[in-house]
């Protein structure tokens, strides 16, 4: 399967953004899907995933409730709702996707888009 992110851009502190994750060449019923990011000079940390089924979600502490995964298997999209955004927000952000789900949340997926970058700044 291959993923695309889109939607970065530059936003103001308090500011909100949402990241669109199209993927192609199979369906996305089956993975387990999810975001990852990048900040300068850091490691690729965990964001947020959803199983493929839809009923699990779970986030990294640090963007708990401010920012919402959400999927829509018919159009073969992942979200990524992001409020109150903050400067430590600056990064590169990537979906990917794992039939795997615990796979999935430790990074290890096996398809990963090219990322978009999201800077928050004023």
């Amino acid at each position: 399967v291959q993923l695309q992110a889109s939607g970065g851009g530059l936003v103001q502190p308090g500011g909100s953004l949402r990241l669109s994750c199209v993927a192609s060449g199979r369906t996305i019923n089956n993975y387990n899907m999810g975001w990852f990011r990048q900040a300068p000079g850091k490691e690729r940390e965990f964001v947020g995933v959803v199983s493929k089924n839809d009923i699990i979600t779970d986030y990294a502490d640090s963007v708990k409730g401010r920012f919402t995964i959400s999927r829509d298997n018919a159009k073969n999209m992942l979200y990524l709702q992001m409020n109150s955004l903050k400067p430590e927000d600056t990064a590169i952000y990537y979906c990917a996707a794992d039939t795997i789900y615990s796979s999935l949340r430790a990074g290890r997926g096996d398809y990963w888009g090219q990322g978009t970058l999201v800077t928050v700044s004023s």
